[in-house]
């Protein structure tokens, strides 16, 4: 199955293994990804905060790519551009004179045919399919790990149609259940982590990510799994200083889904490029029975 691909400024930089991992993982579940062509930034959070027209405009060029394809389906690992592209195809749909003036200038018109999905949203997708029961090699019987959604993968800014629940969102738990893994029952799944926040205001951002912590560590958690490249790196860049700050004594490893989505399909840590983590990874995987 080809499905086409928008992997963001972040998977092109700091998320790097995160663009390598779902091209791979995918790929050994029988789906291609066709990055788009010549794509841009999405604008993320910072243009919608200072200029509307940017923010509808710059991610209409890539859904205009995207329609271009003609493929039914556009993934979009990334909780930012995964929102910012919804919202803008959403805006873009219900408001013509909008859509004619961007339009205007674009050489690919978007037309809103292509539907936009997360990549929790394929692999939930994906999990009843013939490959993914063959391909299983690896059971995470004995992992508990917290599900962290970050507040981007369920909550805009515009009414929509949401493929989960909102505040107890369940597609990473459905998934790693499916693998064995028996994920925990928290509080703080859909709280932010402070974003970029940790660049210009540390403390607020190292309180927020200690609040996370301190619950995923009081009911039990091996580890964090997440999609959001920026929860991720939050998450895993900034833990010791959030460990020191707010005296957290244990150390938690941060990974994305596709890691263990991977590693249960029979990929090595290698070919998951999992040695890029700031905290160790590499615990919770050497305690994995093999099936």
């Amino acid at each position: 199955m080809d499905i086409a691909y928008f992997p963001g400024c972040t998977l092109n930089a700091s998320s790097k293994l995160y663009d390598v991992q779902s091209d791979r993982v995918l790929n050994k579940l029988n789906v291609h990804l066709k990055e788009l062509d010549d794509w841009n930034c999405c604008g993320a959070t910072s243009v919608s905060k200072t200029d509307d027209f940017l923010a509808m405009a710059m991610p209409a060029r890539n859904l205009g790519l995207a329609d271009h394809m003609g493929l039914k389906h556009l993934v979009i690992p990334c909780s930012a551009c995964y929102s910012r592209m919804r919202v803008a195809q959403e805006r873009l749909a219900g408001d013509a004179p909008l859509r004619k003036e961007i339009n205007g200038e674009l050489k690919k018109k978007t037309t809103g045919k292509t539907h936009i999905i997360s990549i929790l949203e394929l692999l939930v997708s994906l999990m009843p399919g013939r490959e993914w029961k063959m391909k299983r090699r690896r059971d995470l019987r004995g992992l508990k790990p917290a599900c962290y959604y970050g507040c981007m993968q369920t909550r805009f800014p515009v009414r929509m149609e949401v493929p989960d629940n909102v505040e107890n969102p369940q597609g990473m738990e459905l998934i790693l259940r499916s693998l064995g893994a028996d994920p925990i029952d928290w509080s703080y799944k859909t709280d932010c982590c402070g974003a970029s926040a940790s660049v210009n205001d540390p403390d607020l951002a190292l309180g927020l990510m200690a609040n996370i912590m301190k619950d995923a560590v009081a009911r039990g958690a091996d580890c964090f799994v997440t999609s959001c490249p920026m929860c991720q790196l939050n998450l895993d860049a900034y833990q010791k200083k959030v460990r020191e700050a707010h005296h957290i004594a244990k150390a938690i490893p941060v990974y994305l889904i596709t890691e263990w989505v991977g590693l249960a399909l029979g990929m090595t840590p290698e070919e998951l490029q999992m040695d890029r983590h700031f905290v160790d990874a590499m615990g919770p995987v050497k305690e994995l029975p093999l099936l």
